[in-house]
């Protein structure tokens, strides 16, 4: 009894004498909300020109002023990753031995940006700077596009004349099943993957051409099937197709992650798997006509996310939003990300029902990707409902937890009170491999955070705020001293750190 009275008065002792470790065990001890986890993304397409650039042949200056704007828009809109376009049809918006500048960018094929800047590199600079991450978009099978200007002398077409066929409606297609189209697409891959710090490597829904694009004929493939026949091979011509597409998705997979483990893998295939799967579903088969197993690849785990096509409304009976979002969560053996992509066009009410659907029936580590960012260019009423409603707080990509569960060391600073701020420095004694800082502090009782490029290490807070409000209030007693700050950092993969803990300077 009597020790227990002298350690109380030891521990009032100290609270008087020193304030800054009394402040150092009060922050200990206090509970602040966790940072909000979801991915909140947006395609940006370069094929045709739909999203960026505006056109073929700008200049590098408005080319880079329209990225900015696009890039400014999803930050400002609380959005934390782009989906960007990097391969449309086999050419490339980044320095590339591999494959030819993209028309897209100069108008030619083959021919350079102005003063040779790399718009992949812009772009991934750009959207680091804004806590953003960037996934390299690649159409993996397209040799050419329809409005791709002319088949140059630069071209893939040419360069790789037996890989491709050319389909009624003015596309070519690299042929899947060729082993040259595998280690090509690889190769590809790899290579952005090597050299560029992207956040993900990110396929779309073309693997095999839609039959549209051939006049609704057969994929014209037969010399490499009647080769594979006259081998002995005993496969279905489909089956044949599959195994091909299914061959290259599991090894670009899971040699990304021997590679750049932290790179994320997505796939967003075509919404519905089969007709009746579930009972209720009708409409488009990509199994029998894109000749894409994409059950298979998410029932064993060939990737880090998957964001199928989900681009119907809730009410659309034959193609329900949530239906398919449960039948495809259910199908996730493996436990990875299911990040539906939805169509923004649908409006802004539709947009934040499905939103707030997703996170319903996902409600751990939830997102979605917005095709595309076209509306949030045009629509103030959309990007007003998105900021107000279920973006309102910024949030953090959840972490890679089956690749990698290891916490960042804890970080350091110093916070010293000036007059009317407090000046917080952050210090990381080593840098590689870690991509935020988060900034928790509180005013009265409201917890808040900021999220930070590593780089960012100055941060002020005013000593004192008064929070706006719509109601008349005593000016002295709504105003809110400063109270808490902690930091943390995130690594890479997503892992936050233990939170530290900073006193506050008298």
């Amino acid at each position: 009894m009597i020790n227990n009275f002298l350690n109380i008065l030891m521990l009032i002792s100290i609270f008087f004498q020193f304030p800054n470790f009394a402040q150092d065990i009060f922050n200990s001890t206090k509970k602040i909300s966790p940072i909000q986890r979801e991915f909140r993304a947006a395609w940006v397409a370069t094929v045709a020109n739909i999203n960026w650039p505006s056109k073929p042949g700008l200049s590098e200056e408005i080319q880079k002023e329209e990225a900015i704007y696009l890039l400014d828009l999803l930050e400002e809109n609380n959005y934390n990753a782009v989906i960007f376009q990097v391969r449309p049809q086999a050419d490339a918006l980044y320095e590339s031995d591999l494959e030819p500048w993209s028309y897209y960018l100069t108008g030619e094929q083959g021919y350079a940006p102005d003063d040779f800047y790399d718009p992949l590199k812009f772009w991934i600079e750009e959207a680091h700077k804004r806590c953003l991450e960037l996934h390299a978009w690649i159409n993996p099978y397209r040799a050419h596009h329809k409005v791709g200007g002319i088949v140059s002398e630069h071209s893939i077409v040419k360069a790789k004349p037996d890989l491709v066929v050319k389909l009624e409606e003015g596309y070519w297609w690299f042929d899947p099943s060729m082993e040259e189209t595998q280690d090509h697409l690889y190769t590809v891959v790899m290579d952005i993957a090597r050299r560029y710090d992207i956040d993900g490597i990110h396929f779309d829904d073309y693997f095999y051409p839609y039959p549209s694009y051939n006049n609704n004929k057969d994929f014209p493939d037969s010399v490499s099937w009647n080769n594979y026949v006259n081998e002995g091979g005993t496969l279905s011509r489909g089956d044949w197709r599959r195994q091909h597409v299914n061959k290259s998705i599991e090894r670009i997979y899971k040699n990304l992650k021997l590679m750049r483990p932290h790179i994320k893998f997505g796939l967003s295939p075509f919404g519905i798997w089969r007709p009746n799967n579930p009972e209720s579903i009708k409409g488009f088969d990509q199994y029998d006509n894109l000749y894409a197993d994409a059950k298979l690849w998410l029932n064993n785990g060939w990737l880090d996310y998957w964001s199928p096509q989900l681009y119907w409304r809730i009410s659309k009976i034959e193609q329900s939003f949530p239906v398919l979002l449960g039948w495809w969560n259910k199908e996730n053996y493996k436990t990875r990300y299911i990040w539906p992509g939805i169509s923004i066009f649908n409006g802004p009410e539709e947009t934040t029902n499905q939103i707030m659907i997703t996170r319903g029936m996902i409600p751990e580590n939830s997102g979605n990707i917005h095709w595309s960012i076209a509306p949030l260019v045009s629509d103030t009423t959309f990007a007003k409902a998105l900021i107000t409603g279920p973006y309102k707080k910024k949030a953090l990509v959840p972490p890679l937890t089956w690749l990698s569960r290891d916490l960042p060391k804890m970080p350091k600073a110093r916070l010293v009170r000036n007059e009317s701020d407090y000046e917080l420095t952050l210090n990381l004694d080593d840098k590689r491999g870690i991509r935020y800082w988060i900034i928790y502090y509180t005013y009265g009782n409201k917890d808040q955070y900021e999220i930070k490029t590593k780089d960012d290490i100055l941060f002020k807070f005013p000593i004192t705020i008064q929070p706006q409000s719509g109601k008349a209030t005593n000016v002295i007693s709504n105003i809110k001293e400063l109270n808490y700050v902690g930091i943390s950092v995130v690594d890479k993969f997503g892992n936050e750190s233990k939170i530290v803990n900073i006193p506050l300077d008298e």
